[in-house]
């Protein structure tokens, strides 16, 4: 049997630009560079954390398009479309992986960091722990 390792797995849906949306669709990557939302995660992903570390690859993230449908409530302020109005979002589905020794501290700061970049109101950011397999030397 393969051997596994411990991890925490996030999984945050992030908006973008429509302009991204559509580059993206088009096989331009770089486009998550050019969009101001994305970019903020970018950082994030990017900087000397443990977010996407496995081991001799670094800042790994899985980018999958999505579409999100929300109603914001009269009292809410949302980063598109307008309260009291049905909305079609289009994000990113973005998974991280995080080592499962990760001290708790870290996992805090790191967590609190992701949602304070989040452009919602509310982040989405679901937050679990798994086992991943891995290969056999």
């Amino acid at each position: 049997m393969a051997a596994r390792r411990k991890v925490r797995v996030l999984r945050l849906s992030w908006p973008v630009q429509d302009e991204t949306h559509a580059a993206l669709l088009g096989g331009d990557a770089a486009a998550l560079d050019r969009d101001p939302w994305f970019a903020r995660l970018l950082k994030l992903l990017r900087a000397d954390n443990p977010l996407g570390d496995f081991g001799i690859y670094r800042a790994v993230a899985e980018v999958t398009p999505c579409w999100e449908l929300f109603s914001p409530s009269p009292k809410a302020s949302p980063t598109r479309g307008e309260p009291g109005q049905s909305q079609v979002s289009t994000n990113l589905m973005v998974t991280i992986h995080l080592p499962g020794q990760t001290p708790e501290d870290e996992v805090d700061a790191l967590l609190d960091a992701l949602v304070a970049q989040h452009p919602w109101e509310i982040p989405v950011i679901e937050l679990a722990e798994v086992e991943l397999l891995v290969r056999d030397a």
